[in-house]
């Protein structure tokens, strides 16, 4: 409403930056009731926490702000209505733009040996961050520091600009200049754009969706990491009983011992050493004195039956085991490879399904969109098909794909079915490389290199019965070692 009062309708003459500090003046010309035109100033003060809007009159008094400051919060400057405006306190420094030769040695001249020349110049220039410093620093080597200093000033008042933004092989943003870093040079993909807006815009839209999309997964990583952790307990006590019941055969051969010299045994005998004929050796066998020889033997038969089911039940559950394992390590890996919200909101529908992830009352509605999986060309023109969840992996797989189409995964490692459309033609192995590459780009094994990927024709590829979705069993397959590449 205070900007409607004061502004609506009013006419920017001016942008500009104090000096080179954080602070930004939008002054503009608005007509008052009485017809005149009034001067009027919008100051933007970009300090992080410390951040504020503060609106001016004509005659520099506070209007209003977006954060009022009392002087219970600071005593040197009040930012309050019909106060007039002070600027923040002067640190002391020198102005990037104007400052002299002369200047910059006495601010190299001050904190001695303790400071880096980096260090330096940060603390005694104005509207310099680290990064720059270092980076002027760096192109100084052991010369003359000024003439590169000049130089950057004149590349900024000139607009003689290269912005550009380094992502990392994941395309997401690090860092973003107006210049180019030979810090991040090699280390980085550099992106060079036209403009230091569209530098901006780049980092800041890529980041944010990257930071949206972290925190949306969170939470499904935290319930996919709970439910492994219980399957990878289970498993072990599974695996550990089963060790047990490995004894079986023992109690068999106890029994059928006990059987074969019931004539030398008499009742309550605690032990008896008999001969096993399985090895002709002397073997000492247990025996419970208030049962008979006969009773005794039952015993160790019923251990031996009760044993032998156990193997054939815990071998059941190990089985569901590791198929649960290896769905919920696949659902990690799309977790961590999802790219945009709505991957993430398709995988929180697949737990909810698959009964590990309660329905949310308000659920995120997902918008009524065809099948789209991930689509590149070859450069000899095959299409490749990528899978972005296990329901896309299932549709894909036995619905999308023709039966000649080529099919692959990496080797015993989660990650998205990959399908290489032939139309019936011979495929070149540079088009087989490249699907290879993009299922290796599509797994857990993204930043690995070497990785296994089999692939074989789309008719060899089977869904067991009440398997989990995007699990499969395959034939006649091939395997090939590939470093994982991005489809960018």
């Amino acid at each position: 409403m205070l900007l409607r009062k004061h502004f609506q309708g009013g006419r920017i003459t001016a942008i500009r930056q104090v000096d080179s500090e954080r602070i930004v003046e939008i002054l503009i010309d608005h007509i008052n009731e009485m017809g005149f035109s009034v001067p009027k100033k919008l100051i933007v003060e970009i300090m992080g926490k410390h951040s504020n809007i503060i609106a001016l009159d004509d005659s520099n008094i506070i209007l209003d702000c977006i954060k009022r400051i009392s002087l219970d919060r600071n005593r040197y400057r009040q930012l309050l209505p019909g106060l007039p405006y002070i600027s923040p306190p002067d640190q002391s420094k020198v102005n990037f733009y104007t400052i002299t030769e002369d200047q910059l040695i006495l601010i190299l001249k001050k904190g001695g040996a303790a400071l880096s020349l980096s260090e330096k110049l940060v603390n005694g220039i104005s509207g310099i961050s680290p990064t720059i410093s270092e980076e002027i620093c760096a192109q100084a080597g052991n010369g003359e520091i000024y003439p590169i200093l000049a130089k950057f000033t004149h590349a900024i008042e000139t607009g003689n600009l290269t912005p550009v933004v380094y992502i990392d092989r994941d395309q997401k943003p690090m860092d973003f200049h107006v210049f180019s870093l030979s810090a991040l040079e090699g280390y980085y993909e550099k992106i060079v754009l036209e403009g230091a807006g569209q530098a901006a815009d780049y980092y800041y839209t890529h980041r944010d969706s990257s930071n949206r999309i972290r925190q949306k997964s969170t939470d499904l990583k935290k319930i996919i990491h709970n439910n492994l952790n219980r399957q990878y307990l289970k498993k072990q006590r599974l695996s550990e009983d089963l060790l047990k019941a490995k004894n079986a055969d023992f109690y068999r051969i106890q029994g059928e011992l006990l059987t074969a010299h019931l004539h030398e045994i008499t009742n309550g005998m605690e032990k008896v050493s008999v001969i096993n004929y399985y090895n002709n050796q002397m073997v000492e066998i247990s025996m419970d004195p208030r049962l008979s020889p006969g009773k005794n033997a039952q015993k160790y038969f019923k251990k031996y039956g009760k044993a032998k089911t156990a193997i054939k039940e815990k071998n059941t559950q190990l089985k569901e085991v590791n198929e649960s394992i290896t769905y919920l390590e696949s659902i990690l890996t799309f977790t961590d490879n999802a790219e945009t919200i709505e991957e993430i909101e398709e995988i929180r529908q697949e737990l909810v399904e698959g009964g590990y992830l309660q329905r949310r009352k308000s659920s995120y509605r997902l918008p009524k969109s065809k099948f789209q999986p991930l689509a590149y060309h070859t450069d000899d023109g095959f299409q490749i098909l990528v899978g972005r969840n296990n329901k896309e992996n299932d549709k894909l797989t036995f619905r999308i794909a023709n039966k000649k189409d080529l099919w692959f995964h990496t080797k015993d490692i989660p990650g998205s079915h990959v399908i290489l459309r032939t139309d019936g033609k011979p495929v070149s192995e540079t088009s087989i490389l490249d699907a290879a590459s993009l299922s290796a780009y599509y797994s857990k094994a993204r930043s690995s290199e070497n990785v296994p990927v089999d692939y074989t024709q789309v008719r060899n590829v089977k869904k067991p019965a009440a398997a989990k979705p995007g699990m499969v069993i395959f034939t006649d397959n091939h395997t090939l070692y590939v470093t994982p590449k991005s489809p960018d």
